[in-house]
């Protein structure tokens, strides 16, 4: 039996009401693309701007996940709403995520105040999905306004959430493999926040000069990202955390540049569904009788490619 579409305008209106189910399947319709998702995109821009967007990256074996958590449990303890956009390998045989942060999240699963979602990255190289910055849109106009990103952590290329997160962690461990591997990866450059994690580990203070030291050298936007120290198996620096990303965001607030990076990052986007527009209609052309014609007559050497291309988009 063919499943019946949803109706966007009344999933909408029930997840702006705060019902978890209609968010969720929102969601599915943000990743999966196509019409619905340009559909629901129209719905939901009206409504955002609300939120504000934490990214948490880091080289693998970091601790993003477990510091996550902590993050999630210290907003809960001031009785705060917690939402993780959590970006997953994808699945060779289905797409989907398959390290599911939900799962390592479990502490969290009962609680009907912390939303998580695990995103599929799809082959995206930059470890972030190209549907993300759609869903993390989805999740303000909804009302969530602290939203929690995490990457699934991929070493030098490992930068894209930069360009879609108002705040960006950069977690890094002790000893001077990740430092370096930090300022070789460029998460020097996109760091608002460096987290030293399982600082209880030899190694930590050192890190943390490098990393002071690196930082001596230039700021962005007049800010000097600062670096906290934490353990989060037992929460030891969640708190200073949090501190570091206020202060971060009241720096934004105060200059402009929160505003600045915003329409940055708008720009982007409307370029990211050019592309997409135009790679569909070049697919489309290429499907066409005249696409197979033409071919044909630069094979035969009538034709230059070039102004086959021009009869094609005229």
């Amino acid at each position: 039996m063919a499943r019946r579409p949803l109706d966007l305008d009344q999933a909408f209106a029930a997840a702006r009401q705060g019902e978890r189910g209609p968010l969720a399947k929102l969601l599915s319709v943000v990743e999966r693309g196509g019409p619905q998702a340009r559909r629901l995109g129209q719905l939901v821009h009206p409504h955002t701007g609300s939120g504000y967007t934490v990214g948490i990256t880091g080289a693998p074996g970091a601790g993003k996940s477990t510091l996550t958590s902590a993050m999630v449990a210290d907003l809960r303890r001031r009785e705060l709403p917690a939402t993780v956009l959590a970006i997953d390998p994808s699945s060779p045989f289905s797409g989907g995520a398959i390290l599911g942060d939900r799962v390592r999240m479990v502490d969290h699963s009962l609680d009907p105040e912390v939303f998580i979602r695990s995103m599929a990255t799809r082959g995206h190289l930059g470890g972030l999905s190209l549907a993300a910055p759609a869903a993390i849109r989805l999740l303000e106009s909804v009302g969530r306004e602290w939203i929690l990103v995490e990457t699934v952590g991929v070493g030098q290329i490992e930068v894209d959430i930069a360009g879609d997160a108002d705040t960006t962690v950069v977690v890094v461990n002790p000893g001077w493999g990740d430092a370096i591997q930090a300022n070789k990866a460029g998460l020097m450059e996109i760091a608002d926040v460096f987290v030293v994690n399982k600082a209880d580990r030899d190694g930590a203070d050192g890190t943390r000069r490098d990393l002071e030291y690196m930082l001596d050298l230039g700021s962005r936007d007049g800010w000097r990202p600062p670096v906290v120290m934490a353990v989060a198996t037992d929460a030891t620096g969640i708190g200073e955390s949090w501190e570091a990303i206020a202060a971060h965001r009241e720096h934004l607030s105060s200059t402009g540049a929160l505003e600045t990076r915003r329409d940055e990052r708008a720009g982007v986007e409307l370029e990211r569904i050019l592309t997409e527009q135009i790679r569909a209609r070049v697919d489309e052309l290429r499907a066409g009788d005249a696409h197979a014609d033409l071919l044909d007559r630069i094979r035969a050497r009538e034709l230059d490619p070039w102004t086959a291309a021009d009869q094609l988009l005229s």
